[in-house]
């Protein structure tokens, strides 16, 4: 039988206690009736930060950039009905790139379900796989062994949102009304009196991958290439370790963060030359990660593995990224934990950099042909250009900073145009490359980083979430956004519909100008926004921006079809220079 308790604010204060034992210091919050007992819990923890959002896609992207940064897990809550619909584009980008998150949406009680009960959805399923776990507990009530078993459940999804691979975890939230304290009694709901978290788990086994990789050790990798995606976790130091032994060369994703001096970085530029392409080609590739940005570089290691080459895919995981179904070896692994146990395994007899020598010389000595041509020919045009603007923003960033680059052209542009900067954090959305909810992302990164932070991205990406700057004047984050304004969707003009459609047809169904004026939109919010006409303006621009407190827009205006033209002839220009 039930007690007289209030069941219903015991509930959500042990799911709340248990999460901040857990370590969870931020909770995104979208205001709605139904939620009102989670919502009233925390905003009474003083571990937990409280973030209120009115744009429930805002509030869930923001949740996102802290999951991304922090690696942990923030409570993201909202009332029943669409509102839990709306936090389906960060879920989704949440799962794919493996970021923690405990989304908790509000519902209506079993006896208000199908009976045409007002801003009642069925909840069940909301996200479908997206998600690590899923919990629909009944309205909490008053019984022996409730409250246990309240705490068994938090700690249980805090466990699925961290685990391997991390991702968000749905758990929905059943309450009758009242929805406020009653004054009864709380139910008590004692968490461990040592204040540790209800239930915890200890670090995952190690896969059993030496087998993997002493095959590895024993192959002739003397002009293998090593492949770092986003997300790959391998440090540059590790990675050059991994060549020095072997005499592979490696090519590093900007958002890998392993793109250190080392690495080739301007492997997009150069394998759109068919004579370089196919002088380079490799005897194996270790792929670690999401394959690269680059689909011109994809296509490349496509076709060397079409070809006979051996391709081994790592994933610590063992959720392999292979669209081009290429791998021949899947191995279940912490990448750096696999590179180092094959560079142990290594003989010194097959530790032969003469035999490599040719391969690698070749490599390096077009990285820095390719560095040069690109760097004069950007500097050549004093207006800006989308290429230059990657470039120029990369170079400026101060040491430690944390930079968000977004889908699209932006991240195309940091992957092809930009020096490798290893003291620089990278991250973007590459679960699903969306450009939804980006500016969210940034500012909720912003919230929990240290040191500056900033981001590139274009226009249409930053009017699509527009809604992200309400009240970000207030929130007390530094972030500074480079806005690239080429009045629509820029990377359709590199896409076939550019060619194949009559101008006016490719305007209004591709590019989708708007004529927005984003500083004028800025100045609506309360954000510093200001305009840059001429390249060379821009990097000082940026270190202002850095260097003062609060939200900062920097919008830097280009032409879309000289921007096609431009990104052509810096193409070109590295194809002549490493031409045999």
């Amino acid at each position: 039988m039930a007690g007289t308790g209030d069941a219903t604010t015991a509930f959500a204060r042990a799911l709340v206690d248990e999460w901040a034992r857990a370590g969870v210091t931020e909770a995104v919050i979208a205001p709605g009736s139904r939620s009102t007992p989670l919502v009233l819990a925390v905003a009474a923890d003083p571990r937990i930060a409280v973030h209120v959002f009115l744009d429930e896609r805002s509030a869930a992207a923001y949740a996102l950039g802290i999951g991304k940064v922090s690696g942990r897990p923030a409570i993201l809550a909202c009332t029943s009905g669409t509102a839990a619909a709306l936090f389906l584009p960060a879920v989704l980008e949440a799962f794919y790139s493996r970021v923690p998150l405990l989304v908790c949406t509000a519902d209506r009680p079993p006896e208000l379900q199908g009976v045409g009960a007002g801003q009642t959805i069925d909840q069940v399923g909301l996200y479908g796989k997206a998600v690590r776990g899923e919990f629909y507990p009944l309205p909490p009530e008053d019984l022996p062994g409730a409250p246990e078993q309240w705490r068994d459940m938090a700690a249980q999804a805090f466990l699925a949102a961290t685990g391997s691979p991390a991702g968000p975890v749905h758990l929905n939230l059943a309450f009758r009304e009242p929805l406020v304290p009653t004054g009864a009694p709380v139910v008590p709901a004692l968490g461990r009196l040592d204040g540790a978290p209800w239930r915890s788990a200890g670090p995952i086994p190690p896969a059993d991958y030496l087998a993997s990789a002493t095959r590895m050790a024993e192959s002739d990798l003397t002009k293998a290439v090593l492949v770092l995606g986003p997300g790959a976790n391998v440090s540059p130091r590790v990675a050059a370790q991994f060549c020095a032994v072997t005499g592979a060369v490696f090519l590093a994703d900007p958002l890998s963060n392993g793109r250190g001096v080392e690495a080739i970085s301007t492997y997009d530029a150069l394998l759109r030359s068919d004579e370089f392409a196919s002088r380079v080609q490799p005897s194996g590739v270790i792929q670690v990660g999401a394959p690269l940005t680059s689909k011109v570089a994809n296509a490349w290691l496509a076709r060397v593995a079409g070809e006979g080459a051996p391709v081994w895919l790592i994933d610590p995981a063992g959720i392999w990224a292979d669209p081009s179904q290429m791998a021949t070896e899947r191995v279940a692994a912490n990448g750096e934990e696999f590179l180092t146990a094959v560079i142990d395994k290594i003989s010194p007899m097959l530790r032969d950099k003469s035999r490599a020598k040719e391969w690698s010389e070749t490599w390096s000595q077009a990285e820095s042909g390719a560095r040069k041509v690109i760097d004069q020919t950007c500097s050549e045009w004093s207006d800006p250009f989308e290429g230059r603007i990657a470039r120029d923003v990369v170079a400026a960033l101060p040491a430690a900073t944390t930079f968000f680059v977004a889908s699209s052209m932006p991240v195309r542009d940091v992957d092809s145009f930009s020096a490798p900067r290893p003291d620089v954090r990278m991250l973007g959305n590459r679960g699903v490359n969306g450009i939804d909810g980006f500016v969210s992302t940034v500012l909720g990164g912003a919230q929990v980083a240290d040191g500056p932070v900033v981001a590139l991205l274009g226009d249409l990406c930053f009017l699509h979430d527009s809604n992200g700057l309400i009240g970000a004047s207030t929130r007390g984050i530094n972030a500074t956004l480079v806005v690239v304004d080429n009045d629509g969707g820029g990377i359709f003009s590199f896409l076939p519909p550019a060619q194949a459609l009559p101008a006016s047809d490719f305007e209004t169904l591709f590019s989708t100008p708007t004529g927005v004026d984003i500083v004028d939109l800025c100045a609506v919010h309360g954000i510093a926004a200001e305009s840059v006409t001429e390249a060379a303006e821009l990097t000082d621009t940026l270190g202002r921006a850095v260097a003062t407190s609060g939200v900062s827009v920097i919008v830097v205006r280009v032409d879309r079809t000289t921007n096609v033209a431009r990104h052509q002839a810096v193409w070109e220009a590295v194809a002549a220079a490493t031409k045999v």
